[in-house]
């Protein structure tokens, strides 16, 4: 598996693209998918915040942070765009992140990027993970109902 600063010197292109998918309306947006005890999946929105040298996520109490906590799996996909199909998808392992440094910087990131004057006071209570890079798809597409879309692999 791969931090995101290696992923993004292995495959910029990819990583680029990702970013920019994760990014497009704003603020990182992304759907979470974890697995439940019983190892069904668990599908929820997210946001993500990319630095320069890794991925990471604030998550809220809840069942998906406790999937992240008991198995770390997971995988994450892109919101889909409004005038195309394009996607970013990647799987990999969660860990949780307590390092007081990294979670000052990432709160002011966080806020920085909602226009908040200052994190939420609730962020206290929410766990920092950073996500590494197993797998990558990038798929694009020329609009909506391309029937010829590409798709781009990379595997750690």
């Amino acid at each position: 598996m791969a931090q995101w600063d290696e992923f993004s010197r292995l495959r910029p292109d990819l990583a680029q693209a990702g970013a920019n998918l994760f990014y497009q309306f704003g603020p990182g947006l992304a759907f979470l998918a974890t697995s439940r005890p019983d190892g069904g999946p668990r599908l929820h929105p997210m946001c993500p915040l990319l630095t320069s040298g890794a991925l990471f996520a604030f998550i809220v109490p809840s069942p998906k942070r406790e999937d992240l906590i008991r198995d770390g799996r997971y995988a994450l996909h892109s919101f889909p765009a409004d005038d195309n199909e394009d996607a970013f998808y990647i799987t990999g392992r969660a860990k949780s992140v307590t390092d007081d440094e990294t979670r000052t910087a990432l709160a002011a990131q966080y806020a920085q990027e909602r226009e908040m004057a200052e994190p939420p006071i609730e962020l206290a209570d929410w766990m920092l993970f950073s996500f590494d890079v197993e797998t990558c798809l990038l798929t694009r597409t020329t609009g909506h109902g391309d029937p010829a879309p590409q798709h781009t692999v990379w595997h750690a």
